[in-house]
């Protein structure tokens, strides 16, 4: 990396450049007020929809403008680049409309419909190589993919030409926002948007609290905060596959310590119950990525009540196959799902006495696995059971106890919990 590379900083006229390029592919998307988000968190709570664009996220913006830009040798070499996802689907997105090769790296447990996706943006432009199990795998392969055939790699965020692309986010919600801002919540995976849109929200509205948000399993951001070095983390939870990486960029980084107000880190959970929440009460199709601005409003509730906010949408592309997680992780977040090992008595009737004396009116078993000892007095089984308030499971505790139901508690049992649910 040069010197030059090392001290770099969007420059505001590269980013009003960017923005006259990528207007041929992007919508300028609506900054949207919400009336339920604003009535619950009594504030005036705007969503900037990037959800809509064609692609389905912001990521057109930054991977447009890196390939608008290579020269003309440039791009009859051709491109490669690595992704899982939206990446991936702004990269094909370019390559058809600027008549340029590409070759993309995707990892092999990519879900059929986002490969799909990338192949039909992408058209005959495009070749999809499935690799590896991680992101990191593919990313190995491409890189090795650019470096023998002198292709142009073109990394998710840590580019300048990138960062500027993302950064026309920020221009058009100052031009389309009728009152001064108070907060901008944007979500963070390598910090390619948080850069750029940083970087010319300061510049044009200094007064702009800006708070990047993160999964509380992959804090890359945050960490390296706290450390005040960019460092790796040995392991993340990538369930929020849009914002999940190990390590930030370089570039992003050290942009991000400069025009970041703070950054929040989410439970997973609480992401989960905003993406059901979004759909149920608005029609609104969030991925777990694209919820994360939304789902730090309940965190930062006090300190925005009565202020102008918005909050960045990054995205929609959700396969509906996760649909059953979601709903899974948000009811174990609200406390509302509770798993045991129940050791029943093997004698008939145990199971209707639990139903009938133990379970109250509600209560609803979810999951039953079920292991019969023929040489034991109590066969164990694996019970779920959803509550209609966190209060109920003292007393559904309190009941099992009292009818000498012999029970363990799974929820706060990290390992056992995931073995066995």
């Amino acid at each position: 990396m040069t010197t030059i590379t090392k001290h770099y900083y969007p420059k505001m006229a590269d980013i009003v450049k960017a923005g006259r390029t990528v207007q041929e592919v992007v919508e300028s998307t609506p900054v949207l007020k919400n009336m339920n988000l604003s009535v619950k968190y009594d504030a005036n709570i705007r969503l900037k929809r990037e959800d809509l664009q064609m692609v389905r996220s912001y990521k057109i913006r930054g991977a447009y403008n890196k390939i608008a830009g290579l020269s003309k040798e440039q791009l009859q070499k051709g491109i490669v680049c690595a992704s899982a996802g939206n990446h991936a689907q702004g990269v094909a997105y370019s390559c058809k409309k600027l008549g340029c090769s590409g070759v993309i790296y995707m990892p092999e447990t990519t879900p059929r419909q986002k490969i799909k996706q990338v192949k039909m943006f992408g058209g005959e432009f495009v070749e999809v190589i499935l690799t590896g199990d991680t992101f990191d795998d593919a990313s190995n392969k491409a890189l090795a993919d650019a470096e023998e055939h002198g292709k142009t790699f073109i990394h998710p965020f840590d580019d300048p030409k990138i960062i500027e692309g993302q950064g026309t986010i920020g221009l058009e919600i100052l031009q389309d926002c009728p009152d001064p801002i108070d907060y901008i919540i944007v979500p963070i995976g390598g910090g390619g948007l948080a850069s750029g849109l940083g970087a010319w929200i300061k510049e044009f509205s200094p007064q702009t609290k800006i708070i990047g948000v993160e999964p509380e399993g992959a804090p890359s951001m945050k960490t390296a905060f706290e450390k005040k070095e960019n460092v790796s983390l040995e392991s993340i939870d990538r369930f929020v596959d849009g914002a999940a990486v190990q390590k930030v960029g370089d570039l992003t980084w050290r942009i991000c310590e400069k025009v970041l107000d703070d950054v929040v880190v989410i439970p997973e959970g609480l992401i989960c119950s905003t993406i059901l929440r979004l759909y149920n009460e608005d029609a609104i199709v969030a991925e777990p990525a694209g919820a994360l601005s939304i789902a730090a409003l309940e965190l930062i509730s006090d300190q925005i009540k009565g202020k102008n906010v918005v909050c960045i949408l990054s995205g929609s592309n959700n396969d509906i196959t996760r649909m059953e997680e979601i709903k899974e992780r948000s009811l174990l977040y609200e406390g509302l799902k509770h798993y045991f090992i129940v050791r029943f008595p093997q004698r008939s009737g145990a199971l209707k006495e639990f139903v009938n004396d133990v379970l109250d009116q509600g209560d609803d078993i979810t999951h039953f696995e079920y292991y019969k000892k023929h040489s034991r007095e109590k066969g164990p089984a694996v019970i779920g059971i959803e509550v209609r308030q966190p209060e109920d499971l003292k007393r559904l505790q309190e009941r099992m106890a009292e009818r000498n139901f012999v029970f363990e508690y799974l929820n706060d049992k990290t390992d056992l919990f995931q073995f066995i649910v």
